[in-house]
């Protein structure tokens, strides 16, 4: 299953995780993805959208 917004298209990224006695491993940054039910167009649909994409009101939720 993709984690990835289908709005902005946000997915998870790669990094480290670094210890105190500076031990690097990798680890995974995962989006904040929600599903809501919103209009897409015209039509109730589920969605899968970042937070990021639901605070600057990007996404019409349906009632």
């Amino acid at each position: 299953m993709a984690l990835q917004c289908e709005l902005c298209q946000k997915k998870p990224t790669s990094g480290n995780n670094v210890s105190h006695a500076n031990n690097k491993t990798r680890r995974v940054f995962n989006p904040n993805i929600q599903t809501v039910r919103a209009i897409v167009g015209g039509a109730h649909k589920r969605i899968r959208v970042c937070t990021r994409c639901l605070r600057s009101g990007l996404v019409k939720k349906a009632v």
